[in-house]
């Protein structure tokens, strides 16, 4: 693998798989591209070829008219979800007014830094909440395998008319990166209010009121020459919040509107060196010039599946609790992906009923309330270690080498981790719950046995907790309208409500809940 696929040697290609001249080949491109290190290491391509003169249709972008008269539609979060829904509203003519209870990209970046150096969470700005949403801060990982609710390639070619590189559109495994995604986030929100639509940062909803054919939405505005409670309203609401927004589950339950448990997702996040992971995936022959290998797998343990979620390679850990008292681990890497370090969560499918008793009285908040509780047992741990009037951060991550934890061992010392606030060496074997702990202690030696000879190895920390993987609660919609079952004129939509995962089918539900409208 020393070099990549020239055109006239792709032009070759289809002229023999067409069975015609060179001569009669016009326009060849690649759809897909993936480096393949299974057994030796090649690229692997898929190619659209034309014959001469054969129609070849180029993608053009959308055209934005002035909506700055039109109809309102109230799209609450700034995420993946709500601002493709709000770009798909503006191309259909309506005005889109975007809530968001954090702030603008830039501003973020100081609320994510006293997280990361001090431990002091900002509820409403952090690595969940904000512009952009969970993923403006993360690896930017762009595939799904969720074909089957829209066309991906259209999120794809709007994230390069903001500012994603073409690679994009056919990379296997497409990613942006953190150093790159809040440029884009910031162009999408100049094109919306270059066309009329509004962005409200520091507006945290905390009711949404039916009012005949009307959507009332208050919030709490922090915002500079505003302040106090704002009421937005609107025939039309998209509520795109996110996994984390928590209070918004709370919304539903005290106005009594339906909302159901879901199955998630926890577990660890598992750090090794990188070059370990090189040498595992291009079996001992990675060169400079290769891509950071990256991994992923899914065995079932126990009958319920053991899978890598969010894989980072040269990446870094990062702290993504959005409450205090509480320790959560998310990954991100730059678009070079060039750090010491690869990350990725590793976690137990958890479904309704795996919860422990004492929390099946909260009812469709049960696994919320579990969720919660696994995340608080952390820092507890953590902070329980701190001596009197020793200066730590309070967002220690309890942590623990793969092959102590799967032996029921206390590591005696923690080797180096990317993560920021810092390591406690502790027995996650006992602080996790025992349906997580137990089937990870019998998956690391499977994998490292069965599918990555060399992945099962002390090197490799796990850190507590991962766990927003996905929600605990959806926000039920009718499967036509798009519509809440209890509230017309409310679209559940994205991560939050229960019906997406990542940035990609995100942005594909918020499109699809924009066309319903």
């Amino acid at each position: 693998m020393g070099r990549e696929l020239k055109e006239d040697e792709m032009r070759a290609a289809a002229a023999k798989a067409l069975g015609v001249p060179l001569a009669k080949v016009g326009k060849v491109r690649v759809v897909r591209r993936s480096v393949d290190a299974r057994r030796e290491i090649l690229y692997r391509y898929r190619i659209e070829a034309f014959r001469e003169g054969e129609p070849f249709e180029e993608y053009t972008a959308p055209e934005y008219g002035d909506v700055r008269g039109a109809e309102p539609v109230i799209v609450i979060g700034a995420g993946p979800a709500g601002l493709f829904a709000a770009l798909k509203l503006l191309e259909r003519g309506f005005r889109p007014v975007i809530l968001e209870r954090g702030k603008d990209v830039h501003r973020r970046k100081a609320d994510m830094a006293k997280l990361s150096t001090a431990g002091i969470v900002n509820p409403d700005s952090n690595y969940c909440f904000g512009e952009g949403g969970a993923g403006a801060f993360s690896d930017g990982k762009l595939y799904t395998r969720s074909s089957k609710r829209g066309d991906i390639r259209e999120v794809l070619h709007r994230l390069v008319d903001f500012g994603a590189d073409p690679s994009v559109l056919v990379d296997a495994h497409p990613h942006i990166g953190t150093d790159r995604l809040p440029a884009i986030m910031e162009n999408i929100r100049h094109c919306i209010e270059a066309h009329g639509g509004e962005y409200h940062f520091d507006t945290r909803v905390t009711d949404i009121e039916k009012d005949g054919d009307v959507l009332k939405v208050i919030a709490d505005s922090r915002a500079e020459g505003v302040g106090g409670h704002v009421v937005f309203s609107a025939g039309n609401v998209i509520l795109a919040t996110g996994h984390s927004a928590r209070d918004v589950y709370g919304l539903f339950r005290r106005r009594g509107w339906a909302v159901e448990a879901k199955g998630f997702a926890l577990g660890v996040r598992v750090e090794h060196p990188q070059w370990l992971i090189n040498n595992i995936r291009y079996h001992g022959r990675y060169q400079p010039f290769m891509p950071a290998a990256e991994y992923s797998f899914a065995v079932q343990v126990d009958g319920r599946g053991v899978f890598s979620f969010c894989m980072c390679p040269g990446g870094i850990l990062v702290p993504s609790a959005t409450e205090a008292g509480t320790v959560v681990l998310n990954g991100m890497s730059n678009s070079e992906r060039n750090s010491k370090w690869a990350n990725a969560g590793v976690v137990v499918q958890i479904e309704p009923g795996d919860e422990p008793e004492e929390y099946r009285s909260e009812g469709a908040f049960s696994l919320l309330e579990f969720q919660r509780d696994v995340e608080r047992r952390m820092y507890e741990y953590a902070v329980s270690l701190a001596r009197p009037r020793q200066e730590v951060n309070p967002l220690r991550a309890p942590a623990q080498r793969m092959v102590d934890f799967c032996r029921r061992t206390v590591s005696s010392d923690l080797p180096k981790s990317s993560y920021h606030p810092g390591t406690v060496s502790a027995p996650l074997h006992e602080i996790l719950p025992d349906t997580v702990a137990s089937r990870l202690r019998k998956a690391f030696p499977l994998i490292g046995n069965k599918l990555m000879h060399g992945y099962y190895t002390n090197d490799a920390l796990l850190l507590g907790v991962e766990s927003r993987t996905s929600s605990p609660v959806r926000i039920p919609r009718d499967p036509e309208s798009f519509q809440h079952v209890d509230v017309p004129g409310l679209y559940p939509c994205g991560e939050g409500a229960g019906y997406a995962g990542g940035i990609v089918s995100s942005a594909m539900d918020g499109i699809n809940c924009a066309s319903k409208i």
